[in-house]
């Protein structure tokens, strides 16, 4: 499960995203490409620098969960594709229950490094406001967070309210790869 670029990538990614683009991904399905180039590698510390589209950096370190990090060269485009898709379940208050995680991972087949990874997670939150207009819906975690996502159909949101207990399922895919400039 953890053997390719892929969990770098995942993390890479959220950082990426936030950066190249001014909105979360939040629809249902949404598909999200972006090309980042690779413009320093610290092979003892296991760090990378990539730049964005729009100019700004981000740099990640490489788990030893990582193989063919040696691969991985200055100059190398690396493009992360990655789909979301998020689904609200009604729950009874009361049955709260621990987040549950389900991934699986496969390393690229291809000369250069690469890979792709599913991950589905289903979490109890509460909810802490609804807004019908955006249509989106805010909630609190089981470790304390407040997340706000957007909601593709309204009637999924029809009789949620403050307090409610709900599931979360969440569903993402991430595919990687690496080329090289010509």
């Amino acid at each position: 499960m953890r053997k390719p670029l892929a969990f770098l990538c995942m993390s890479v990614l959220i950082a990426t995203v936030a950066a190249a683009q001014s909105k979360t991904v939040t629809r249902p399905g949404e598909k999200i490409t972006v090309v980042a180039t690779i413009q320093a590698i610290d092979s003892t510390a296991r760090r990378i620098t990539f730049r964005n589209a729009d100019g700004s950096e981000d740099t990640v370190t490489a788990g030893p969960e990582v193989q063919r990090f040696n691969e991985l060269k200055v100059g190398d485009k690396v493009t992360f594709t990655y789909f979301e898709s998020t689904v609200y379940q009604l729950r009874k208050s009361g049955m709260a229950r621990t987040a549950t995680e389900t991934a699986a991972a496969s390393p690229g087949a291809g000369k250069l490094p690469g890979g792709t990874m599913a991950r589905q997670t289903v979490q109890t939150v509460t909810v802490k406001s609804v807004d019908m207009n955006a249509p989106s819906i805010t909630v609190t975690t089981s470790d304390g967070r407040t997340v706000t996502r957007k909601v593709d159909k309204k009637s999924v949101l029809e009789g949620v309210k403050p307090g409610d207990q709900i599931d979360i399922t969440s569903s993402e895919a991430l595919l990687v790869s690496v080329e090289r400039p010509k």
